[in-house]
């Protein structure tokens, strides 16, 4: 199979030095993606100040500003703008890996390519007293998702890359989900699994590696009701397209927080009941969002 193009799209938000730490792993990786877009939804000078101070320029950087606030609309927005015949997803608190471009390329260079890719998610720097790590993906276990898989099984959206058809055949990121909209979360959920539900197979692929920024113990408690949250309304939203997999879907996800939870109280973990408690009220508040007429 030939080689497929591969664009990098990263969000940012007022974050130049992210960004940097980003894009400089990016273009110190073995192998450089086919383009590079940065979608703004800042007030665009720090990110331009950054973009013209880089020096390098091979692969060119596009920058793009997106005025319409929400991580799906950045998504949306990269991929209307790439030309490659694969987007690879991450964000600015995220530090690729030297290998991500050559991992991705390798895995949809393979006569059993996938449709879509998603993979380990570690720590970034050393452990620091009062920070946490977020969003990890530790298996180095391959795995292939099809069908009914539950979401956050398969992976994260800031370690994701898809065939930018047919991201868009499945109408692209919903606009009402992810950081920044009503839904405070969830784009990578439903995104997932609006795939699967196309009959797409996505693979975890653990060489395909990210790094991401540890959280202060107060920003982990702040993002746990967004979490729930964004949950609960990939839920509501699809109990409205009428898939059947919500219920089930559902039902899974209030057995995996429980469960947690129990785990929590049986350590005497006070933080992590808290936590469990925080995503719990978000599911629910976010399931009333996914289900209020529109």
């Amino acid at each position: 199979m030939k080689d497929q193009t591969i664009a990098v799209a990263i969000s940012t938000l007022d974050r130049p030095e992210g960004l940097r730490r980003c894009l400089e792993a990016l273009l110190d990786g073995f192998v450089l993606p086919d383009q590079i877009i940065v979608v703004d939804q800042g007030d665009g000078g720090p990110t331009e100040r950054l973009l013209g101070g880089l020096g390098r320029r091979t692969p060119s950087i596009a920058h793009l500003r997106q005025p319409h606030r929400g991580l799906s609309a950045s998504r949306n927005a990269a991929f209307a703008a790439a030309s490659s015949d694969i987007v690879a997803v991450t964000d600015d608190d995220c530090a690729p890996d030297a290998g991500w471009i050559a991992e991705i390329r390798r895995a949809f260079g393979a006569s059993d390519a996938p449709d879509a890719v998603c993979g380990r998610v570690l720590p970034l720097g050393p452990a620091e007293p009062g920070r946490v790590a977020v969003s990890s993906r530790r298996s180095e276990v391959r795995r292939e998702f099809t069908g009914d898989a539950l979401p956050w099984a398969v992976g994260t959206g800031a370690n994701f890359a898809a065939r930018r058809e047919l991201v868009r055949a499945v109408g692209g990121y919903d606009e009402r989900l992810g950081v920044g909209s009503g839904g405070g979360a969830g784009e990578d959920l439903d995104i997932i699994r609006r795939l699967l539900r196309s009959g797409a197979r996505i693979r975890y692929e653990p060489g395909v590696l990210v790094r991401h920024e540890r959280q202060s113990l107060d920003r982990r408690r702040a993002t746990r009701t967004s979490y729930g949250h964004g949950a609960g309304a990939c839920f509501a939203l699809w109990l409205r397209e009428r898939d059947p997999f919500a219920l089930r879907a559902l039902a899974a996800w209030l057995a995996l927080r429980l469960r947690l939870l129990a785990v929590g109280a049986a350590r005497r973990d006070r933080r992590a009941v808290h936590e469990e408690f925080l995503v719990l009220a978000g599911t629910v508040a976010g399931l009333a969002y996914g289900l209020r007429p529109r």
